[in-house]
Formats: structure tokens, C-alpha cells, sequence
């Protein structure tokens, strides 16, 4: 049986992967309408907004310290730019439409050239105001992964691309999109799961033993997963693109907001046991679960092989010097305006970024700590463009061992996380939570 394009694309992401940039010349991305099958046959095809006709978008693969040049073409209707989250970016090449750059029209294109600084999982999604929620809910957007030198070495990579989709009983895209009652609340929530675009589970094969690198992507609009794993031991490795010391998660639960990821290592069973999987828990962690991926062994085990090993990125500080750092609380709340558009606010003012003056402007160098409080009743994941930031501990000066550019922030919850201003530029501070992001949780700073 010929394998439809379709299925050449999942196959690509549950399986080794080597679509690697040419260098010199850019990669093209062509953000046009297109078709996909995610509901299952015979329910009919999904518009959906796509590029090169895909979605996921291409893969991008570049090594550390190599260029990154994609040239994006606007085949959409709407403006059009591009956020690469997580990547500690040239300033000019961020996507934060107002700050960065302008838009790209429709029917115009723009060369995006940077050098992938470090190693991991990185993703690429749409960031123009006001059209960056819908557009990432029909289908814009994608992963760039940045091989390291000293990656610890697996017998088969597998992406998982987690989205949901708000279909209706013909498969159509259930509009509107910025829809009061999702900016308001929790976000765009769809009910049908898929991994790479395809109806979950996924099955995965490989060879019993095989040391198995998943890397995961949340890139649902809105929804905070609980990931568990059922079967397995894993280790965490690298989490938003940044590389840690290995450990194993809590109760084998990884909590995921929009746009996280998280690249995880572990051994499939060599014997007889169950078929081991990644599975969407409840809210909580608890209740039924949903399997995402199953993983099934076949034919001649493989070798066994030694521990696990990775370490924290070197190009980041070992210790960030709090005592020195500048200090400031961001209070999340519900704006009283009837606007849709500014419906929430961070310290009172409702902006979508480059509409309001800085928070705070500091020079290179300098060490910040930011609270996040969340004065409502809904979770939010807040997201600091260009930097990596440490989670800190709020009863005393330690952190989490580990780095993220985003952070989950619980319902009448603070967070409190630490980084190092090193990056020069205008950097957004904004919800992933795209909803509320273009509804005026935005704000920005400036390094230099």
C-alpha cells in the first residue's frame, strides 16, 4: 500500500529525523490554506491554515552555533509574523510585531536569518496582533531542533506534537475565533486530541531495549496537560529547549502549558510486559487518562546501555546574584473595559506589547526577578521572549534545577522566577495563552 503524504509526515516525527536546513539558501515557508484529515475518516477533510500544506509546518534541524534562514511568505489574509520561543534570539529576528518588526502582509514575504545559540527543542509560532490566536489555532506553527555535540546519544527519536482542535460534527473549524467567552475564561479548548496532527494514540515501534529520545511539544491554544507515563522510568534531559541534569518526574507526571516542551530519555521494556505509552492525564494528574503514544518493540533487542547522562547548558550562569538583581511584581487581574481586546491586564494596564511604555528598562548584565500574581480564578502561563529563567523557591533564594522561558502560574498563585539580562534588545512579557495574549495580557522591557 503507497503511503499517502499524510502519512509521510507522521512518519517523519515518530521515527529518526534529518530534515536539516541547506545551508545558504533559506527554508521556505509559505503560510497558505489548506486540508488535513484529523478527524477520522469518512468524516470529511479540515480547512486548515498550513505551511508548505502541512501542519505541523516543516521541522526545522540546524547543529548549535549554525544559521537558521527561513524565508516567510504570506499567503494568508491576514498580516502574518512569527515568534521562535524559547530560542535566545537576535533581537530583530523575535517577531514581536510593533517592538521587533512589522508584520508581513499579505501577499509580501520576510527572510528570517539567526543563529541557533543553543542546543534543544524549540518551536515556531504565529505572534501578529490581533491574528496570532486564530492563526495558530487553524494550524501555523512548528518545531526547529538544535543538535548539540554533546547530546546524550538514543537508539531513536520520536516528536510528539500535542494539539486539540475545535471541530464541529462535520469536521469544520468552529469559529470565532477571540470568542468572549474563551478570552474570558481558560482559552480555546478543543475536544479532539491529536499527536502530529493525527487522532491519538500513536503507535511508535522499535526494538526491545531501545534508549528512546521523546521530545514533546504542547502546542495546543490553551490547554494545561498533565503527561503521564505509563510503563516507563523516564529521565528529563532538556526542558523549554535548555538542557538539565537528568531526573526522573514526580509521580512520572510532567504539568505542560501552552507551548512547553520537554525532551525526556528512557529504555523500552526488553521482556513480556505491558505496551508501555505517554497518556494525557486529568486536570489534576488524576482520573481517566487519554493515551497519546504507544510504544511497541519488535525483532532483536538490543544492547544494553549506560546510564543516562546530561548537564545544564555552560553558556548560562551557574548562579545568578539575586541580592543584586532588579526586582518587580507583575499582578495578573480582569480589566473592568467592555473591550474584548482588553479584557485582562498585567499591573493595571491592558497593552498588546508595543502599545505601552516599558515595565522596566535595565543594561546588559543586569539580574531580574519577576513575581507573577495571579489575582483571578484561571490558571495562566506566562512567557518571557529571549532570555531562560530560573523558577525560584518562594520561601528562601534557591530555584528549581532547571531553566524555562515560560511558567504556569496557578489560580490565586505567584511565581517567582530569576534571569540574567544579557540580551540586548525589546523583549515581550505575554501570556501563551494566545486568547489572552491578544486580549491584553502583553507587556514589554528593554535590555541595554
Amino acid at each position: 500500500m503507497p503511503l499517502t503524504r499524510r502519512a509521510l509526515i507522521a512518519s517523519a516525527l515518530l521515527s529518526p529525523i534529518g530534515a536539516s536546513a541547506r545551508t545558504g539558501e533559506p527554508t521556505i515557508f509559505d503560510l497558505r490554506p489548506g486540508k488535513l484529515q484529523l478527524a477520522t475518516a469518512p468524516l470529511p477533510q479540515t480547512d486548515l491554515w498550513t505551511i508548505n500544506g502541512q501542519v505541523p509546518g516543516p521541522v526545522l534541524r540546524v547543529k548549535k552555533g549554525e544559521e537558521v534562514f527561513v524565508r516567510l511568505i504570506n499567503n494568508l489574509r491576514q498580516p502574518a509574523a512569527l515568534h521562535w520561543q524559547g530560542v535566545r534570539i537576535a533581537n530583530g529576528m523575535d517577531g514581536a510585531v510593533g517592538l521587533t518588526q512589522a508584520a508581513v502582509e499579505p501577499g509580501r514575504h520576510m527572510d528570517i536569518r539567526f543563529t541557533a545559540p543553543d542546543a534543544g527543542t524549540y518551536w515556531y509560532r504565529p505572534s501578529a496582533f490581533p491574528h496570532a490566536a486564530e492563526q495558530k489555532a487553524r494550524g501555523i506553527y512548528g518545531l526547529l531542533i538544535v543538535d548539540g555535540r554533546s547530546d546524550p546519544p538514543a537508539d531513536q527519536e520520536v516528536l510528539a506534537v500535542i494539539d486539540d482542535w475545535r471541530l464541529d460534527e462535520q469536521a469544520r473549524m468552529r469559529g470565532p475565533f477571540l470568542d468572549a467567552a474563551d478570552v474570558n475564561g481558560a482559552g480555546r479548548i478543543g475536544s479532539l486530541i491529536t499527536v502530529n496532527s493525527q487522532p491519538a494514540p500513536q503507535t511508535c515501534t522499535a526494538r526491545p531495549g531501545a534508549r528512546i529520545r521523546l521530545r514533546i511539544l504542547n502546542a495546543c491554544s490553551a490547554r494545561l496537560m498533565s503527561l503521564g507515563f505509563e510503563g516507563l522510568r523516564p529521565l528529563v534531559v532538556g526542558i523549554d529547549g535548555q538542557s538539565c541534569e537528568p531526573f526522573e518526574p514526580a509521580r512520572m507526571t510532567l504539568p505542560s502549558g501552552p507551548g512547553s516542551r520537554f525532551d525526556v530519555m528512557f529504555d523500552l521494556p526488553r521482556e513480556g510486559a505491558a505496551e508501555p505509552g505517554l497518556a494525557l492525564r486529568g486536570d489534576s494528574g488524576a482520573g481517566q487518562a487519554q493515551r497519546l503514544i504507544t510504544f511497541r518493540t519488535e525483532g532483536e533487542a538490543v544492547a544494553a546501555r549506560g546510564p543516562i547522562l546530561s548537564q545544564q547548558n555552560p553558556a548560562l550562569p551557574p548562579v545568578i546574584k539575586l541580592q543584586a538583581a532588579k526586582r518587580l511584581d507583575l499582578t495578573i487581574e480582569k480589566s473592568q473595559s467592555p473591550d474584548p481586546r482588553k479584557a485582562w491586564t498585567l499591573n493595571g494596564v491592558a497593552s498588546h506589547g508595543a502599545d505601552a511604555p516599558a515595565l522596566f528598562k535595565v543594561k546588559p548584565g543586569q539580574p531580574v526577578t519577576l513575581g507573577f500574581i495571579n489575582k483571578t480564578g484561571i490558571a495562566q502561563t506566562i512567557h518571557v521572549h529571549g532570555h531562560a529563567l530560573r523558577v525560584l523557591h518562594l520561601l528562601d533564594d534557591g530555584w528549581e534545577p532547571y531553566w524555562r522561558d515560560s511558567v504556569i502560574v496557578p489560580p490565586r498563585g505567584t511565581v517567582r522566577v530569576a534571569f540574567l539580562a544579557d540580551n540586548p534588545g525589546k523583549w515581550l512579557i505575554e501570556s501563551t495563552i494566545l486568547d489572552h495574549a491578544m486580549s491584553g495580557l502583553e507587556a514589554w522591557f528593554e535590555v541595554g
